[in-house]
């Protein structure tokens, strides 16, 4: 990225502003980028975990398989999901606050006593299954502002601060280039001058 500047003092003192802010920015994009890293890995080992729980689950309720059969598939019904939007390191996230189930009476006496047991297996499932996919939206979502972070402390460290400092380098040397020569030109007219006196006094 080349910077745009002009060989005088304006744009010396824009392009050290602009240095400045840069150089304090820094700093604070580099914590956020770490904390950033360290919460994507936090939701994704999260995440993980509880697809590991879902499966195990699963397996821990093999037996009942058979009598999954005799179970009514509109007994129990997801009515909500409650999300709620929290700050991880500066960016929204969604957090799963709860689950609300409609669950459809039915006569104990005349259903199979496991019925109850389904009842709370399904919710376990539901919940451990519903609680991994916002993990791996948290997830995503921080994976993508961790890279945009990332990018832009490349671009602060290794484009726009060498970039301006290069500049400023270039301004103050051809500034002091510009005043050596005025000096040189201002000596020369000097001594042209004394010469000329010491011609008419003689």
């Amino acid at each position: 990225m080349a910077i745009k500047f002009q060989y005088n003092k304006t744009s010396l003192n824009n392009l050290g502003k602009q240095l400045k802010a840069r150089q304090k920015a820094l700093p604070t994009l580099q914590n956020k980028e770490s904390a950033l890293r360290i919460e994507v890995r936090k939701a994704k080992d999260r995440s993980d975990r509880l697809v590991a729980d879902l499966e195990a689950s699963y397996k821990r309720y093999d037996y009942l398989a058979a009598l999954w059969n005799e179970f009514e598939p509109n007994l129990i019904s997801i009515t909500d999901v409650q999300l709620e939007t929290v700050k991880v390191a500066g960016v929204k996230v969604p957090e799963l606050k709860g689950i609300s189930y409609e669950i459809k009476e039915f006569n104990a006496f005349a259903k199979p006593a496991w019925y109850a047991d389904g009842v709370a297996i399904l919710k376990e499932l539901t919940r451990l299954g519903i609680e991994s996919e916002v993990y791996q939206a948290k997830s995503r979502i921080l994976d993508f502002q961790r890279k945009k972070t990332t990018q832009k402390v490349n671009l602060y460290e290794k484009v726009q601060i060498p970039g301006y400092q290069e500049a400023i380098r270039k301004i103050k040397r051809y500034m002091e280039d510009e005043e050596n020569l005025s000096k040189a030109s201002s000596k020369i007219v000097k001594e042209r001058h004394a010469a000329e006196e010491e011609e008419e006094e003689s």
